[in-house]
């Protein structure tokens, strides 16, 4: 079986030769015919994954009460610019908004709010959730087009989307990892040509086997870079929630997801989604490079519940039956819960400010 992605990735390299992991990356999710955002749903039961959001309310009610903390302890600043990059169906940001709307007014009536979404097919959906909120919110293609302003914003699975590049460790050193052909005409991964700046390795390419995998990420750098700019000039908090670890290290987290289930990389181009985990460190890196003030680094279990997952949560089930209870007492465990099909050890968030302010529920400032 083939799908019309795989037959265009193979005559691209009949004619071209083997492409690099990052351009294979790029077409399976955004080429213009066959990408996946292109020609899937995604989202929720019947798509390929399920994102925080869509399993409970109260995933997004805890990033609004998060935001409102920081708008508080920015000064509560005048013009103030409420953004989600990959927004997905607009199920977050209609929760963070209802949370400003009944804890701060004056922030939601002062506040325009802003997705940057590239997908019309997504932006249809996300206006029928945020319908409520009519001319308060707008669309924007790219970052760059966002207004002036001190800015509030959330990610959640943004960076983990975004094409990585992969090398693997070769007798001659590591090469890049690329996308080929094999024997039988199939996709197959191969090494390539382009070597790796060394200085970039956690340790010496010598000390590690071949056929080891090391991952960078320049278009995630690139990302973070701009949204620290933006925070630079005008002021203001990001919040970056994925899956990914805390410190570089090596290893191949390239994975697809198909129907809720993991499928090999190379198997469905366009039908699955293909992400893979965030390097979290090079994100603070990047960060604290750039001048901004690290508030946090931390598992999402332990932010969710740092700002009241568990009161909220209990307080959304009074009085409720049993088995209503229930559900709510498993949404819990499964976004703030360890081990297997629970994200609160896998998904880290990374909040970040400028200028520099005490953040709950983060301890103290890191510079």
């Amino acid at each position: 079986m083939t799908t019309p992605l795989a037959d265009k990735i193979k005559a691209l390299i009949r004619t071209n030769g083997p492409i690099s992991v990052t351009d294979y990356f790029s077409l399976c999710l955004a080429d213009p015919e066959h990408g996946y955002y292109r020609v899937r749903e995604p989202f929720g039961k019947a798509g390929d994954f399920t994102t925080a959001p869509e399993i409970s309310q109260l995933f997004g009610e805890m990033i609004g009460i998060f935001l409102v903390h920081a708008w508080q302890q920015h000064g509560t600043p005048a013009k103030t610019v409420i953004v989600e990059i990959g927004p997905g169906r607009g199920t977050m940001m209609a929760d963070v908004l209802r949370v400003v709307r009944r804890l701060l007014p004056e922030l939601y009536a002062a506040a325009s709010v802003h997705l940057v979404e590239t997908s019309g097919r997504l932006r249809k959906v996300q206006a029928e959730t945020l319908a409520a909120h009519g001319e308060k919110v707008e669309w924007h293609e790219s970052f760059e087009t966002l207004p002036d302003g001190f800015l509030l914003l959330a990610a959640n699975e943004l960076f983990d989307a975004i094409p990585i590049r992969q090398f693997v460790r070769t007798p001659q050193g590591f090469r890049e990892r690329m996308v080929g052909l094999d024997a039988e005409d199939e996709l197959t991964f191969a090494a390539g040509i382009a070597g790796i700046d060394p200085t970039l390795l956690p340790s010496p390419a010598q000390a590690v086997a071949e056929g080891t995998i090391f991952e960078i990420a320049p278009a995630r750098d690139a990302v973070m870079a701009a949204l620290c700019e933006r925070l630079k000039i005008g002021g203001g908090t990001a919040v970056i929630i994925d899956y990914g670890y805390l410190a570089t290290n090596y290893g191949d987290t390239l994975q697809a997801l198909l129907d809720h289930q993991y499928d090999p990389p190379l198997a469905n181009p366009g039908r699955a989604d293909l992400t893979s985990h965030v390097d979290f460190e090079q994100l603070a890196r990047r960060a604290k490079n750039d001048g901004l003030q690290i508030n946090g680094l931390v598992h999402q279990g332990d932010f969710l519940i740092g700002l009241g997952l568990l009161e909220r949560a209990a307080a959304l089930g009074r009085e409720k039956d049993a088995v209503t209870q229930e559900g709510i007492r498993q949404d819990v465990e499964r976004l703030a819960g360890s081990g297997e099909g629970k994200m609160g050890e896998l998904f880290k968030v990374l909040a970040v400010s400028s200028p520099p302010i005490a953040l709950p529920p983060f301890r103290k400032p890191k510079g």
